[in-house]
């Protein structure tokens, strides 16, 4: 109960300070975004050549690659969890909002800063105790079951770090609907752009 407290504490810290930097924080987390959406794009075409190299090597000349299964499950969640914060960014993400929609204005305005404010919060937890996990994970090197004996830590390691960004994300979206006049204005996708930053 201490660690939970703990982190609401350090989550309601945090948006202080992006209330503090305002603009800037936003930019920042941009650009933070961008790379971490890029890192995810590449991992995406690694495993895609390693997943083609294990099929060719084990068709072609009979000598499978090994650990590839594992290698590639490992790799999934950092695809994932790299780009999760640049998704909820342009409202990428699935969401229920029928009956939001019906709302006045300001009552939907508000029922947003409640909602990303219990999920960062949400985030910020699950980033702290999966930080936890991870760190375990990377005391006692654990490893996959099967050779080539993969390190599970770093991919462990993105899963919080995503919730991170995801939670720093909701917090600078419910600020810039509570006080809009101290944040850009939020991304919106462009079917007709190109250009992910």
């Amino acid at each position: 109960m201490i660690e939970f407290a703990f982190v609401i504490f350090l989550t309601l810290g945090t948006v202080i300070v992006l209330f503090l930097i305002g603009r800037k924080a936003e930019l920042v987390l941009r650009r933070i975004e961008s790379f971490l959406t890029y890192l995810s794009a590449a991992i995406i075409l690694f495993v895609m050549t390693y997943v083609l190299a294990e099929v060719l090597m084990r068709y072609a000349f009979n000598s499978p690659l090994p650990g590839h299964l594992e290698g590639a499950e490992l790799l999934l969640p950092m695809i994932v969890f790299l780009a999760v914060s640049y998704t909820q960014a342009r409202n990428g993400h699935v969401g229920m909002s029928l009956l939001i929609d019906l709302l006045p204005a300001d009552t939907r305005r508000i029922t947003d800063i409640c909602t990303l404010t219990l999920s960062a919060l949400t985030c910020a937890v699950l980033a702290y105790f999966g930080a936890k996990q991870a760190l375990f994970s990377w005391q006692i090197d654990d490893v996959t079951m099967t050779p080539p004996y993969w390190p599970i830590w770093p991919s462990a390691a993105v899963v919080p770090l995503g919730y991170l960004f995801l939670a720093i994300r909701m917090s600078l979206q419910a600020l810039q609907r509570a006080v809009p006049e101290r944040f850009p204005k939020p991304l919106v996708d462009d079917p007709e752009s190109t250009s992910i930053v």
